[in-house]
């Protein structure tokens, strides 16, 4: 088969039924505009696009720094006002729910660049906002960044003293027990929490408004309650620790904000910036200003140009990506491409193979406190973000590499393995893998005020788990393989009674079942067990009359939900990889999918999709990868393909070859 001319999949494509030819031709069109837009160096990256928030928080971070444009505000409010709901709130993802503190920001944002607050969309953002519950209701970030701006006092912010950067490993709480992204941003935190800047606005630009009772006089905001006893402890604690911290000696103090300057200077080198997201990069540049750092400091510079890269600048509007994803793009481009039949000699496929090469991680970082004797070797999301390389990407981009036969190569291989050998070692002891630590689990954790997200730690879930389950079986290891059998005792254990699986980094089900039923094909395991069957039977009956699959982000807060919402082209490109990868090609759902694959691309935007699929913490923070909708897809359709063929999936003759030896 030739989905691209002069690269063949297969001996010929001559003999294509009529009914599969509409498959390659989508697929045609939909590869040659990927490879346009490959960059030079051999990678892709798409926009990310998360909430109004980041955009809003990067304009507050011009004003603290001192550094505002006038006429990038103005495409930014542009941007804000394109993303407001009729009823005058903001939601966290397009069609979702207004959220109160998305709202405040997006609201103090618009009257700080200018926007006139008697104007019908302000109007009824603060009627939307005194509706429930005024400002006050914000969440703890947002709470921080009202007192930054001076529009409610420090005291309303939960304690969080300098003197965490000192706690050992074994205290109930430590910066060893919180996520790599909760860390990042706690650190530099640490700062501005123990300085407890206000960088006043004007007073024509205070929000006032927004607040139910006076702000300045507003005390405590987290309310005790036995509805929640322990998380009724942590408030209880909290309130205690902001008394005994005002007797904290000036040289300890002083001490520990000169530790928390030094870990936040050195997880900023480099020009990805502290944990190469844009929170924790605007709380590093915050808190080295707050330290009193001179606009020429090496380290200041970087992370300023870090958050600069950012910025998607377009013709009418500008927004800040929350970061970028070239590496995840990049090795999920080239496996399509590689089911796709693009062989792996082509100049794309080896460009691309040799930068990914060039940003595997040597270095040891955060996740070395817990696995000391593990070597490195391994990948993360971002162009650079050595402290933090994750086990997500360095399973998928081992499997892209093996689908290009990359094994074959002994230096290559070698490579490989040192990244397969980090994956083994970070399993946890629960038998599943979580994203950038090992046995970080400790959920108690998500009651302390701080963690009012409730995304403080990293545990093990589903779809890693059975991502690296996946990618040791392309290795060659068998199903006794004790790192895989592990794994698999994790995956029956965490299926839902529907039969579907959590999506931790993805929405939500749909994402989690695919990653899972992907794992158990390329095991070649029985599918008529029960277990399989089930999950097969919901992907089948939550399928929409259109014939595509979607599932909303509120799936997260309202179980009923799971497997419902407007389809979309990833989220029926996942399903088809799951159900195809169980041998369901030829059944009418998968049929009916591919149909809608075929019938919803356009020759001009390829496959269009509006609604965020990704997930950055499940109920509070959800991501839209552009590039989602244009190789997943391409993806399904390779797939589904070589299966109705008879043909092998480069997935499957990689498999054989591993199943033969890797070479020594």
């Amino acid at each position: 088969m030739m989905f691209i001319p002069g690269h063949s999949h297969s001996e010929s494509n001559t003999n294509v039924p009529d009914d599969l030819q509409s498959v390659l031709n989508i697929n045609n069109l939909a590869i040659e505009k990927i490879l346009n837009r490959q960059h030079k160096t051999g990678y892709w990256v798409y926009e990310l696009e998360a909430d109004t928030t980041i955009p809003a928080e990067y304009v507050f971070l011009q004003h603290v720094m001192e550094s505002r444009n006038p006429e990038q505000e103005k495409k930014i409010s542009t941007y804000i006002l394109s993303r407001q709901l009729a009823d005058g709130s903001w939601p966290l993802y397009a069609q979702g729910p207004g959220n109160i503190s998305a709202t405040v920001k997006a609201y103090l944002v618009l009257k700080l660049i200018g926007e006139d607050i008697s104007g019908p969309q302000m109007t009824r953002a603060k009627g939307w906002v005194l509706q429930h519950g005024g400002a006050e209701s914000s969440n703890v970030f947002t709470r921080i960044t009202l007192a930054l701006l001076g529009q409610l006092p420090w005291c309303t912010v939960p304690a969080m003293p300098a003197e965490i950067i000192s706690l050992p490993k074994w205290w109930f709480f430590s910066l060893d027990k919180v996520s790599y992204w909760s860390r990042c941003v706690i650190v530099p935190l640490l700062v501005i929490l123990a300085y407890k800047p206000v960088f006043k606005l004007p007073v024509d630009k205070n929000i006032r408004e927004l607040f139910v009772n006076e702000p300045l006089n507003i005390r405590h905001i987290d309310k005790i309650s036995s509805d929640n006893i322990i998380k009724s402890l942590f408030f209880i604690l909290d309130r205690f620790i902001k008394v005994l911290q005002e007797f904290v000696p000036e040289k300890i103090r002083s001490k520990s904000l000169e530790k928390c300057e030094v870990w936040t200077r050195e997880h900023m080198k480099g020009e990805g910036g502290n944990g190469a997201i844009f929170p924790a990069m605007a709380n590093a540049v915050m808190a080295l200003k707050i330290r009193g750092c001179k606009g020429d400091d090496p380290d200041l510079v970087r992370g300023i140009q870090a958050i600069e890269d950012l910025v998607v600048d377009k013709t009418d509007m500008t927004y800040v990506q929350p970061c970028v994803s070239p590496v995840w793009d990049t090795c999920l481009t080239l496996s399509a491409l590689a089911e796709a039949g693009v062989e792996k000699d082509t100049d794309a496929i080896t460009r691309s193979i040799q930068w990914l090469f060039d940003k595997q991680i040597f270095v040891k970082g955060d996740w070395a406190r817990r696995a000391p004797n593990l070597e490195s070797g391994i990948w993360a999301f971002q162009f650079e973000n050595d402290f933090y390389p994750d086990v997500d990407d360095t399973a998928m981009v081992i499997m892209c590499m093996l689908r290009h036969g990359i094994h074959q190569t002994p230096e290559m291989l070698e490579r490989i393995k040192q990244a397969e050998a980090w994956t083994i070692g970070m399993q946890n002891t629960d038998g599943g893998w979580g994203a950038f630590d090992i046995n970080n689990h400790y959920e108690y954790l998500n009651n302390i005020p701080f963690a009012d997200h409730g995304a403080l730690v990293d545990p093990s879930t589903a779809d890693l788990t059975a991502r690296c389950i996946e990618m040791l079986t392309m290795m060659g290891h068998k199903r006794d393989f004790p790192s895989i059998a592990k794994g698999m005792d994790f995956i029956k254990k965490d299926q839902r009674d529907f039969g579907g699986w959590y999506g931790r980094w993805g929405v939500n089900y749909i994402y989690g079942t695919w990653s899972v039923l992907a794992a158990l094909g390329c095991m070649q395991e029985d599918p008529h067990q029960a277990y399989i069957q089930k999950a097969i039977s919901w992907l089948m009956d939550i399928q929409n009359p259109d014939g595509g699959w979607g599932e909303d982000c509120n799936s997260y807060d309202d179980t009923s939900l799971c497997g419902k919402g407007a389809s979309t082209p990833s989220q029926t490109a996942w399903a088809i990889l799951g159900l195809t990868a169980i041998g369901e090609e030829k059944s009418q759902a998968v049929q009916k999918g591919v149909k809608y694959l075929i019938d919803s691309y356009s020759q001009v935007e390829g496959w269009n999709e509006n609604l965020y699929t990704g997930t950055g913490f499940p109920r509070v923070f959800y991501l839209k990868y552009h590039g989602y909708s244009q190789y997943f897809p391409v993806w399904a359709l390779s797939q589904y393909y070589l299966k109705i063929m008879g043909l092998p999936t480069q997935q499957q003759l990689a498999f054989d070859a591993t199943q033969e030896g890797l070479p020594n």
